[in-house]
């Protein structure tokens, strides 16, 4: 297994990319803490089922784009985990609209979200990583921040933010032996697009070289290898998992 023994913390973990990824680190051996805006049924089944894989699983209440509270949740995971070897910023929202229409608080709620989580996140796990000598931060983009995309200039931007903020931690960190990438998804079926009608999904689909979209899971191996101690000379890296979409 190619996490065992070590703890993860997943950001926004109860749907979608972020319980895949939770999973299929669980399914690596690897222990995990995650989190969601509240202690409902989705983040309970969640711990369930990463437990009966076999591993240490634990749900946390907290706003990962407070600084407060991301400083308090990695800090009870510490003290419930002794350690943090991953951190995986996947917590993040859309709030789409032409930029014509687009409002001020629109565009301002998602930096925040986004790109203000990944901050928290990393400025509070980076001092007991730093102490440690070691860690793996693992930021999920998009194939938008690359490529751009209509009436989403507010996720774009954000998503590109991430990835100046990480290739700047990269550098920043490596002394210390802590990686810091980003994979950026293209089209991946979740539960947001279930809801997409069936006619729109194949226009996006024919877009995509590989003709689908990608999957959950096929975003959460990803994730694994640039956790893993597969590449520990693997640094600043973006990671499109996109099906060859044009312009990613």
């Amino acid at each position: 297994m190619l996490l065992e023994n070590k703890t993860a913390i997943v950001t926004g973990a109860t749907r979608g990319i972020g319980r895949a990824i939770a999973i299929r680190f669980a399914k690596e051996g690897c222990n995990v803490a995650f989190c969601g805006r509240s202690r409902g049924e989705k983040m309970i089944a969640v711990e369930q089922e990463l437990t009966a894989l076999g591993v240490k699983a634990k749900g946390y209440v907290a706003d990962v784009a407070d600084m407060e509270q991301a400083q308090a949740f990695v800090k009870e995971v510490l003290v419930d985990f002794g350690k943090v070897d991953i951190l995986v910023n996947n917590a993040g929202i859309t709030d789409d609209s032409a930029v014509k229409r687009m409002t001020e608080e629109q565009m301002d709620r998602v930096m925040h979200t986004n790109l203000g989580s990944v901050f928290c996140m990393t400025k509070a796990i980076q001092p007991s990583m730093w102490k440690q000598g070691y860690g793996s931060i693992v930021n999920i983009g998009s194939v938008v921040g690359i490529a751009g995309n209509y009436n989403q200039a507010n996720y774009a931007a954000s998503k590109a933010a991430i990835i100046g903020f990480s290739k700047s931690c990269a550098k920043e960190f490596a002394a210390r032996n802590i990686r810091v990438n980003v994979v950026a998804p293209g089209f991946v079926e979740t539960e947001m697009t279930a809801e997409v009608p069936e006619e729109l999904m194949k226009t996006w689909c024919q877009r995509i070289p590989m003709k689908r979209p990608g999957t959950p899971d096929e975003v959460a191996q990803a994730c694994v290898f640039l956790a893993s101690d597969m590449c520990p000379y693997i640094t600043s890296v973006v990671l499109p998992i996109c099906g060859g979409m044009e312009d990613a």
